[in-house]
């Protein structure tokens, strides 16, 4: 099981792969991001992004896809997350494209009030498959400690 010890800051992992499809771009955009460059071709190529594109929200929520399946079959003594910071959508993320992530840990301290509990902050770089990063974050997670008396 890992626990806030067990992160290191300056550790990097490459995790992912996400086919985007022109159906799952439009069926997320017609429930939560209903503008036309989502959702139509003709609309779509009258904008900067020349086509149409997958809503930056959906980018976000495929990057959580990803995690989440990242994390399947580790043991994490993980809590959740309390928000991510700074997110940047650098590139559009079009139908066809191939989604993959990377992350570093860049800081973690233990909770002041909750000693049995640590945060972590992690760069998280989403990159298509011409190895361009479409989406940039910062993820805060949280996670038991192993010994709540313990110190960094």
């Amino acid at each position: 099981m890992q626990f806030y010890e067990d992160i290191a800051v300056g550790t990097k992992r490459s995790f992912g792969r996400y086919e985007v499809t022109r159906e799952e771009v439009m069926e997320f955009a017609s429930k939560y991001d209903p503008q036309p460059f989502h959702l139509d071709d003709e609309a779509a190529a009258q904008t900067h992004f020349g086509r149409l594109s997958a809503s930056g929200w959906h980018t976000c929520a495929m990057t959580m896809a990803m995690m989440v399946e990242d994390m399947k079959g580790k043991k994490s003594a993980g809590l959740g997350s309390p928000g991510v910071d700074n997110i940047r959508w650098k590139k559009p993320v079009y139908p066809g494209d191939t989604l993959r992530c990377e992350s570093e840990v860049i800081e973690k301290r233990r909770s002041a009030s909750r000693p049995e509990m640590g945060i972590f902050k992690s760069r998280m770089t989403v990159f298509n498959q011409n190895d361009e990063p479409v989406m940039e974050m910062q993820s805060n997670g949280l996670i038991r400690t192993r010994d709540p008396n313990g110190t960094d």
